[in-house]
């Protein structure tokens, strides 16, 4: 098993020489792939990573889809109801989790902001953004299905910190223990 210091060494290589032409995309999207059990060790490795890809004269925008998640969470007007619904039966973890992905999903909502995101540095040459605390999307979404429905909106190199179980070329297990999915169209390192 590579280790994560390799692992960024060959992201950081990929994402200089760009995305080679292929059948799937082109699109400028790369996943580090980890086991879940490291998703501490990537969170203490992160600003170091950050630093180097600054070394490397990349402008790093984080997108940390659990601040996201949270700022929508808050800012939606039925919130509270979905507070106060929980409170009165805490242990009906499908309905919370209902409420909470329509929340997260519908309108302006994580796809939105990540598009934003995205929309906001096309142009910029040295723009890169890196999408952290992936695991914050369990069990809501997952980033597959984000992917697909922002294709040919990614202009600059985006690279997504995926805790989850490589099992080919394209497919991955999201956290480990979601089936396998092999709809991404990106470059994955490690895993």
């Amino acid at each position: 098993m590579s280790s994560l210091k390799a692992d960024f060494d060959e992201l950081r290589e990929r994402i200089k020489h760009g995305r080679e032409l292929g059948h799937a995309s082109f699109e400028p999207i790369f996943y580090l792939v980890f086991p879940p059990e490291q998703i501490l060790d990537v969170k203490r490795q992160t600003p170091a990573w950050l630093s180097k890809l600054h070394q490397d004269h990349w402008d790093v925008h984080v997108f940390s889809i659990a601040e996201h998640l949270w700022a929508l969470l808050k800012s939606d007007p039925f919130w509270s109801i979905c507070v106060t619904q929980d409170k009165s039966d805490p242990l009906d973890w499908r309905r919370s989790n209902k409420a909470l992905a329509d929340i997260i999903s519908t309108g302006n909502g994580l796809l939105g902001k990540l598009e934003e995101a995205l929309a906001a540095l096309e142009g910029q040459a040295n723009a890169l953004v890196l999408v952290t605390d992936l695991e914050a999307l369990h069990p809501f979404l997952r980033i597959g299905a984000i992917e697909s429905q922002l294709q040919g909106k990614f202009h600059v190199p985006t690279v997504f910190l995926y805790p989850g179980v490589r099992t080919g070329k394209t497919r991955l297990r999201f956290l480990g223990f979601y089936p396998e999915d092999g709809n991404y169209r990106s470059v994955h390192v490690g895993g």
